[in-house]
C-alpha cells in the first residue's frame, strides 16, 4: 500500500508537468494561428481600400486557409468576388457556406442572401428568383422581396409583381399603390393585345382601385372608352385627370378635344382648355385648343403669344410651318430668334471628356477633375 502511494505521489507532479507543457504548446500554436490570420485579414483589407482587388483576393484566400472557420472572411471573400465580376467563384464560396452542417441559421440565411445576389449579378434570374424566394420569413425577407419585385418587372411578370408588392405593403415596408396600379395597367394592355376585353376591363378597374388618385389608370380608362366610342365617359374620366394631374393631362389633350367634338361638348371643352392653359401652358394644350377653335388667325396669335412666353424649338417650328403659307408678321421673326437662341444656349458649351464637366469657356485643365487636355476644342453642338 505504501509502495502504491509513493508512486501516486510521484506521478501527480509528472502528470501536472506534462499537462502544463501540452497546454503551453497548444496555446502557442493557437496564438500563432490567431496572429497570422489577422495579419492576412488586415493586409487584404488594406489592399481592398487601395483598389488592389486582385491582391486583396489573394490575401483573403490566405486568411481563409489559416482560419477556415471564420465566417466573416468567407463572406468578405465572396462579396469581393462578386464585385470583381467573378460570379462563379462567389457562388462557390457561398454554396460552400450553405453546405456546412455547423452553420447557425442566421448565418445560413445570410449566405443564402449573398448567393441570391450572386445569381442576380450574374444574370441567372431564374436561379436568383428561387434563391430569393427561399428567404421568405427570414431576417432578409424585405430585401429579398424588393429584389424579387425588380426581377418580376424585368421579366414583365406583372401578376407575380402584384403579389410581391402587396406582401411588401402588408409587412409595413411602405406604400406600393402606384406601382401596383402600373402593374395592372400593363396587364390590361397585354389583355387588350390578345383581344381579351373582359380581362382588360377587370385589370383597369383594379388599377383604379389600387391607386384611385394615380394618373395612368385614368389615362388608360379614357383611351379604352374612346376606342369603344363612349366619348361621354372619356370626358368624365379625363375631366377628372385635368383636375388631379394638370401636367399629365397634356398627354391626352388632343384626344380630349376630339372626344369633345364627338360628344357635342366642344364650346364648354374649349373654355375648360383655355382656362387650363392659363395655369399650365404647354404646346399640347395649344394644339388641343386649335382643334376646337381652328380659325387660322386666332391659332397664329395664340402660337405667337406662346412663343414669346415659352421660347421653345417646338413652338418655333410650328410658327415656321405657318409662315410657309403666310409671311412672318412683325415681331415674329424676333421671337423666333429668341426661341432658337434660348434652345441653343446649352449647346454653346465645352464638355470634359474625362468627367463630363461643362463650361461656357474652354479650359486646358478641367476645373472638375483637373485633367489636362481633356476638353475637345469643339462645342457640344459641333460634336
Amino acid at each position: 500500500m505504501d509502495f502504491d502511494l509513493q508512486w501516486l505521489l510521484l506521478g501527480l507532479p509528472l502528470s501536472f508537468a506534462f499537462g502544463w507543457l501540452a497546454s503551453r504548446i497548444d496555446v502557442r500554436q493557437w496564438k500563432r494561428e490567431q496572429k497570422d490570420s489577422p495579419k492576412a485579414y488586415y493586409k487584404g483589407l488594406n489592399l481592398l481600400l487601395n483598389e488592389q482587388h486582385d491582391k486583396a483576393i489573394d490575401a483573403f484566400i490566405e486568411a481563409v486557409q489559416h482560419d477556415p472557420d471564420t465566417l466573416d472572411l468567407h463572406f468578405a471573400l465572396g462579396n469581393l468576388f462578386r464585385r470583381r465580376g467573378e460570379y462563379e467563384r462567389a457562388v462557390r464560396v457561398h454554396e460552400h457556406l450553405l453546405h456546412r452542417a455547423d452553420l447557425p441559421q442566421g448565418e445560413r440565411d445570410r449566405a443564402q442572401h449573398a448567393l441570391a445576389q450572386d445569381f442576380m449579378k450574374a444574370g441567372l434570374f431564374d436561379r436568383a428568383e428561387a434563391a430569393f424566394a427561399a428567404l421568405d420569413g427570414t431576417a432578409f425577407d424585405t430585401e429579398a422581396r424588393l429584389a424579387l419585385l425588380t426581377l418580376h418587372e424585368r421579366a414583365r411578370g406583372w401578376r407575380p409583381a402584384v403579389e410581391v408588392a402587396q406582401k411588401l405593403e402588408r409587412s409595413g415596408t411602405g406604400s406600393f399603390a402606384s406601382r401596383i396600379a402600373h402593374y395592372w395597367c400593363e396587364i390590361a394592355l397585354e389583355a387588350d393585345a390578345k383581344q381579351q376585353t373582359a380581362e382588360a376591363d377587370t385589370a383597369v378597374q383594379r388599377a383604379r382601385e389600387a391607386a384611385p388618385g394615380a394618373a395612368r389608370p385614368l389615362v388608360l380608362a379614357g383611351q379604352r372608352a374612346a376606342q369603344r366610342g363612349d366619348h361621354a365617359e372619356v370626358m368624365s374620366l379625363w375631366g377628372a385627370l385635368m383636375v388631379a394631374h394638370p401636367l399629365a393631362f397634356s398627354l391626352v389633350a388632343r384626344d380630349y378635344a376630339k372626344s369633345a367634338l364627338a360628344s357635342g361638348d366642344g364650346p364648354a371643352a374649349l373654355q375648360r382648355l383655355q382656362a387650363h392653359y392659363q395655369r399650365t401652358a404647354t404646346l399640347d394644350l395649344l394644339d388641343a385648343i386649335a382643334i376646337l377653335d381652328p380659325d387660322p388667325q386666332r391659332c397664329r396669335e395664340r402660337l405667337s403669344t406662346h412663343l414669346r412666353e415659352q421660347p421653345t424649338l417646338s413652338a418655333a417650328q410650328e410658327l415656321l410651318t405657318l409662315s410657309a403659307e403666310t409671311p412672318l408678321l412683325p415681331g415674329e421673326a424676333q421671337r423666333l430668334r429668341e426661341a432658337v437662341g434660348h434652345a441653343a444656349k446649352p449647346l454653346h458649351r465645352y464638355r470634359c471628356a474625362a468627367c463630363g464637366f461643362e463650361a461656357q469657356h474652354y479650359f486646358w485643365q478641367c476645373p472638375g477633375c483637373l485633367s489636362w487636355d481633356s476638353y475637345p476644342p469643339q462645342r457640344l453642338e459641333d460634336l
